[in-house]
């Protein structure tokens, strides 16, 4: 059975050592490199794309949306001018009979002139006509035909007539305040709200385009065009907005928004896609530092069995019984160490497939400290381990209890000890301190070793993590103790926290709620 178990990982570690082959990890991670690399500048190119896009987008929807704007307070603006004119005209042409009971209104047809120095004006009411004949400033008003009051047709031609003439002569006042509350009514409706002024301005004709050009203030970019309102005087009206830009972002705020969210989300699913890409490659270097490691720890149960059986077989090592006896126990106990490594390996995907038990129980932590370094100074003085250890323990007395698992309490207070030694010079100095209060129990081992760089902190915590020291594996394992300690402590409830620097050795504080 072990005979087989050693052909087995023999063969095992032929095909994983072949001789003569290029350095294939070193190949996988460079070529792992470029793919990232290519796939970062890929989705750079499309985040920019999507953002390009986006800008362009967004830019012609809010160019768009200021031409509608413009049309809008424009269209609106001639609107409310021609119903304030044509309500002016209508109050003008519109009267009442002697008796108080019949409102006359008047219906207006254009005619050609008879000549240069005469206009018509045509007023019909039933059979009833007024025409009005201008030459010069004066304006006569007579009636062509008449039926009816004819004193009511007469004052009423009266009335008509003086009117025209005070308008023809630049006596009518526009009503800025009526015109405001019908502009505004009609902004209203077209669903424009933004701060304006209206102004009533002088263009003569011949500058008109030049007095227009100086009109233009960068507080009020946005202007309608002048309209008449008393052309004997050269008087118009124009109204001036202010900057349209908050108006029409409210009006884009879905775009923007759905924008600004689709944005984030490419983002972020690129970032999210990178991460999971660097952490895959992290778990390709760990699975090939933990293939390496597992092979230095074959390697040398198998190099001791074969040396001891050449010895046996070339060296004439049967004819000693002594010796004999020597190479075979030491082959035995290679092989059991081998076997006990392929279990190892064998139980990993077990332990992570199932949730670590507990049983907890009152124990005194001060006797499981003891008893985990007493272990390992018998290790010492031994000769087991060819470093020098000293360990001081100093914590609470014996009668403070805790409720936690024994088992895996003591074996994770066993890994932390064991690293200490393991990652250390050969004198070895180990400090343990241990506090009870009210919250809970706080264990702290300090030692003296290599020390832990800051990047590696977090990482040191996963499953066969262990720091990068290029090929060289100077201290045997396959990076599980401080994953174990740290499942251990997490399943009490509890929390582990290491602070450790390169060359000053590293001290693991673990707390365990009560």
């Amino acid at each position: 059975m072990q005979g087989g178990l050693v052909k087995h990982c023999y063969l095992v570690l032929s095909s994983v050592n072949g001789f003569g082959k290029p350095p294939e990890k070193l190949v996988f991670l460079t070529d792992m490199k470029q793919r990232i690399r290519s796939i970062f500048v890929l989705m750079t190119v499309c985040i920019l794309g999507v953002v390009a896009f986006q800008g362009y987008w967004l830019y012609t929807s809010y160019q768009l949306h200021e031409q509608q704007f413009r049309r809008a307070v424009r269209g609106a603006f001639i609107s409310a001018v021609e119903k304030q004119q044509f309500n002016d005209a209508q109050q003008l042409f519109q009267g009442e009979t002697p008796d108080g009971k019949k409102r006359w209104r008047f219906r207006f047809r254009e005619r050609e002139p008879d000549d240069a120095a005469e206009e018509r004006l045509v007023v019909n009411h039933l059979r009833d006509s007024i025409y009005v004949r201008t030459n010069g400033s004066r304006i006569n008003v007579r009636v062509l035909r008449q039926s009816g009051n004819r004193i009511f047709i007469d004052t009423l031609a009266r009335k008509i007539s003086d009117r025209l003439i005070v308008d023809w002569m630049g006596g009518h006042r526009f009503d800025l305040k009526k015109f405001d509350s019908t502009y505004r009514a009609d902004l209203r409706l077209r669903d424009v709200d933004v701060v304006y002024q209206l102004d009533t301005i002088q263009l003569k004709p011949e500058l008109f385009r030049k007095q227009m050009e100086t009109q233009a203030s960068p507080e009020w970019p946005v202007k309608t065009p002048p309209m008449p309102i008393n052309p004997v005087k050269n008087q118009f009206l124009q109204a001036s907005f202010a900057s349209p830009a908050g108006y029409i972002l409210r009006k884009m705020s879905w775009p923007l928004v759905g924008s600004a969210l689709l944005l984030a989300l490419t983002t972020w699913c690129f970032l999210y896609m990178l991460s999971t890409i660097l952490r895959q490659k992290k778990l390709s270097e760990i699975k090939n530092d933990f293939i390496n490691n597992m092979t230095h720890e074959l390697k040398t149960p198998i190099a001791t069995v074969s040396a001891a059986v050449e010895a046996l077989q070339h060296f004439g090592a049967l004819n000693d019984a002594a010796k004999t006896q020597a190479y075979l126990g030491i082959s035995r106990n290679e092989l059991q160490r081998l076997s006990d490594l392929v279990e190892k390996v064998l139980n990993m995907a077990v332990e992570e497939k199932k949730e670590l038990e507990l049983h907890r129980e009152w124990l005194n932590p001060a006797e499981l400290i003891q008893e985990v370094v007493e272990n390992h100074q018998l290790k010492a003085r031994s000769g087991v381990s060819a470093k020098s250890v000293e360990i001081d323990v100093s914590g609470e007395p014996e009668n403070a209890p805790v409720r936690a698992d024994r088992l895996h309490i003591g074996n994770a207070i066993n890994n932390l000890i064991d690293n200490a030694i393991n990652y250390s010079p050969d004198s070895v100095r180990i400090q343990i301190r241990s506090r009870i209060d009210a919250q809970g129990w706080q264990l702290s081992v300090q030692d003296n070793g290599n020390g832990i760089p800051k990047a590696y902190h977090e990482a040191i915590f996963d499953r066969f993590f262990r720091v990068p020291t290029g090929n060289l594996h100077p201290v045997k394992g396959f990076g599980l103790g401080l994953s174990y300690v740290r499942q251990v402590v997490e399943k009490h409830g509890g929390r582990i926290e290491v602070s450790s620097e390169p060359g000053r050795g590293s001290e693991f504080v673990i707390w365990i709620p009560n």
